[in-house]
């Protein structure tokens, strides 16, 4: 019986030892700092600001036009015969219905390059945490936002930000 409680002691005295072992290849990092300290975030804002610039040039006239005519409706519309403002009208629900279309266009196209750009700077940050860890050992890596609390957790987010620029 007492080999039993011997061996049982030992084994978790190994176990204890193992989880301690493991605390000390785990480390922390946070992502969005990363993220948000990068001047290529900078950079593809301008190129992405540059890309969308003519479109929304356009979009903005478009709009200018628009409202040109449906102030000109409400001013003289009263005054005009009424074949005239009929036709004045479609014509302002036309550009109405082509400026709503191409806006919502531009948002989708806008927001979906946004996404891209981001995704390739938060995969170079991934992979960058990935470098980090295998060479100095963690076995784990856990994002700062992803916790609430972390005793003793080794932080490797500069060492992540030095090697991303």
């Amino acid at each position: 019986m007492k080999k039993w409680v011997y061996a049982a002691f030992l084994c978790l005295t190994f176990a204890a030892s193992a989880i301690a072992e493991s605390a000390d290849k785990i480390a922390v990092v946070n992502v969005s700092s990363i993220f948000q300290k990068l001047p290529q975030r900078a950079l593809v804002s301008k190129q992405l600001e540059n890309e969308f610039k003519g479109r929304a040039t356009e979009l903005q006239s478009m709009e200018r036009a628009l409202q040109t005519e449906i102030q000109r409706l409400q001013r003289d519309g009263l005054t005009m015969t009424a074949s005239e403002r009929s036709s004045l009208e479609m014509s302002v629900m036309a550009q109405r219905e082509t400026f709503s279309n191409a806006a919502q266009a531009f948002e989708q196209d806008n927001r979906r390059r946004q996404t891209e750009e981001r995704n390739k700077i938060l995969i170079r940050i991934h992979d960058t945490v990935k470098s980090v860890a295998t060479k100095k050992g963690y076995d784990v890596v856990i994002d700062t936002n992803a916790i609430a609390y972390a005793r003793n957790a080794k932080d490797i987010t500069s060492d992540v930000l030095k090697q991303v620029k």
